[in-house]
């Protein structure tokens, strides 16, 4: 029985809105971000927006979402500045709504 638990807390699948706001359009920051997630097996999407920040969606493992989150906060693309990431709509799904990590035009 113990196990079970164990192992529903890790299959806690995750989803969140994210926004970085910075140098993150020119930079090649959403091909790193979805080259990271796919490194990651994090689900969802990424675009550029008019107001010159990439916004988009995670889904997946608790760990491999923070992972990610984390990525999203402190790396980005090489040429990229970050200066902030806000992250909204945090919560628990029990199954992906995206296939994989896309990237949205």
């Amino acid at each position: 029985k113990r196990l079970d638990v164990v192992v529903m807390a890790a299959a806690t699948l995750l989803a969140v809105d994210f926004e970085v706001f910075g140098l993150v359009q020119g930079v090649f920051f959403r091909k790193y971000t979805q080259d990271q997630a796919i490194r990651l097996g994090v689900h969802g999407w990424c675009m550029n927006t008019y107001h010159r920040t990439v916004k988009g969606q995670l889904e997946g493992p608790r760990e491999m979402v923070k992972l990610m989150k984390d990525w999203l906060k402190k790396t980005g693309s090489p040429s990229s500045r970050i200066d902030k990431v806000e992250f909204k709509n945090e919560r628990e799904i029990q199954d992906y709504t995206f296939k994989n990590f896309s990237i949205k035009h």
